[in-house]
């Protein structure tokens, strides 16, 4: 039984916890290249922690209980849309969610039964959950497979009457390339249709890396026929975890956003966001995070991102068998070998405190590792790159992954619903996939050779499995 049948002392249960992260990957240091934003000023991480612990108990639900909520996500809100061209905004849980009310925003105005979404093929998959979720048909373009960029050409091909929504990266996350927003935006306009921008990782990064002198097109609310913009704070404005912003042109098109019900005899129900009662803990470490940084501060974060990307993107590029893919114009490296496979360079990488997130070919584009270069990456780069270093050196000597014959054959046809769980993870032991916690991620090479051997929706099942064994 999970629940104690007496309470238990504070002391004891944070010794339990730290018992459970001892397996975590570190979320401070810049040896985790994804999923976590350090600043390393340990000043500013204090003041967010404090402030989320004060708003913690506030209920996001009801706005005329709580006024703080209006007054923090106003200043809060208001000082993205001061960055990104102005707008109309909604503080929320993260790049997912701003996408989804994005994408609910665009489908009910358009008011069809048949919507479709244009998006390239590099697009987030939140834009693939929001369509899940909401009835939308995605309709995914190629970029171009010298610049990873989508082209203008190819979304007005994609663009019909049943279109509700274009949408662009700035930048997309695989390979850190900016769409060409103001062609996608104006061919967008042309044929009546709203505009996203997802600029999720870039909307708080890339005014800081043009400030400091990088090469940074248009991308926000300024470029016409832009009507909606999503940036996560949580990303490079450094946030705690569960801070996001969706920025709308055009108040009535916010206002769709937006769900109200009537339709019981109960308290009045009228939410801004996908979630009803949630804490204003992330709206108080956002407000605090962007209080403690200013302007100055992100500035400086600003030139150290953008020395330690060029470093990087140099560093990888001198390293014999790996590829720069792409040129990337934000803080975003991806990398792929020729002669080293990178799943095992990943591996090698993993075992020697560094973990560089692999992404699986798709669409013509190869294999790669992938690199989010953060603020305190600068202080860390060359220890980073003669990790890669050796790394690659080492996967050379390993070689690739050899899968037993006829493996990926057996996966693709077999019914997984028909599996248990027990079963499954016999199946991943098998071929040395462990997935006991605490296995440190070693054998995730197998892993990511099978599922880049598969097709998509193979993949998908897979990958739903290995998460239902990893909880079970």
């Amino acid at each position: 039984m999970n629940l104690p049948a007496a309470g238990r002392a504070a002391e004891e249960l944070l010794a339990e916890i730290a018992r459970m992260k001892a397996h975590d990957l570190p979320v401070r240091g810049g040896q985790v290249t994804a999923y976590v934003y350090d600043t390393g000023r340990a000043e500013v991480h204090d003041a967010a922690i404090r402030a989320y612990v004060e708003m913690l108990e506030v209920n996001c639900l009801d706005p005329t209980a709580f006024p703080s909520v209006v007054e923090m996500e106003r200043q809060v809100v208001g000082a993205v849309a001061d960055l990104l061209g102005g707008g109309h905004g909604v503080f929320t849980s993260g790049g997912t969610e701003s996408i989804m009310l994005a994408v609910k925003a665009a489908r009910d105005l358009a008011g069809r039964r048949d919507p479709v979404m244009v998006l390239p093929v590099t697009a987030h998959p939140a834009f693939h959950k929001a369509a899940h979720y909401l009835g939308v048909e995605v309709r995914a373009v190629p970029v171009d497979l010298e610049t990873y960029k989508v082209t203008a050409r190819a979304v007005r091909e994609a663009i019909d009457e049943r279109t509700v929504l274009v949408v662009a990266s700035a930048p997309s996350y695989p390979q850190g390339v900016i769409d060409p927003v103001e062609e996608v935006a104006a061919v967008a306009a042309a044929a009546g249709v709203p505009c996203h921008v997802d600029a999720c990782v870039g909307g708080w990064l890339l005014p800081w890396l043009r400030a400091a002198g990088a090469d940074v097109p248009p991308f926000d609310l300024s470029v016409p026929g832009v009507t909606s913009i999503s940036c996560d704070l949580h990303k490079f404005g450094y946030a705690p975890k569960g801070a996001s912003v969706v920025l709308f042109a055009d108040p009535a098109a916010r206002r769709r956003a937006y769900f109200a019900s009537a339709a019981w005899p109960g308290y009045t129900v009228i939410n801004a966001t996908v979630q009803s009662s949630r804490s204003a803990g992330p709206l108080g470490g956002a407000w605090a995070t962007l209080q403690a940084l200013g302007r100055e501060g992100y500035e400086a974060l600003g030139r150290a991102t953008l020395e330690a990307a060029r470093r990087l993107r140099e560093g990888v590029a001198a390293i014999p068998g790996l590829r720069v893919l792409g040129e990337p114009e934000s803080s975003l490296v991806a990398f792929t070998g020729s002669g080293v496979d990178v799943f095992v360079l990943a591996d090698e990488a993993r075992s020697r405190g560094w973990f560089l997130q692999p992404q699986l070919s798709y669409a013509g584009i190869p294999a790669n590792l992938h690199v989010t270069v953060t603020g305190v990456t600068l202080a860390g780069v060359d220890a980073m790159l003669k990790v890669i270093a050796e790394s690659a050196e080492a996967a050379r000597r390993r070689g690739p992954v050899r899968l037993p014959d006829g493996l990926v054959e057996l996966i693709a046809g077999m019914d997984l619903d028909a599996l248990d769980d027990a079963t499954f993870a016999e199946l991943a032991a098998s071929v040395g996939v462990d997935l006991r916690p605490g296995a440190g991620g070693q054998g995730m090479a197998t892993v990511n050779t099978v599922l880049d051997a598969l097709p998509a929706a193979a993949r998908e099942a897979v990958l739903v499995r290995f998460l239902s064994v990893l909880y079970s």
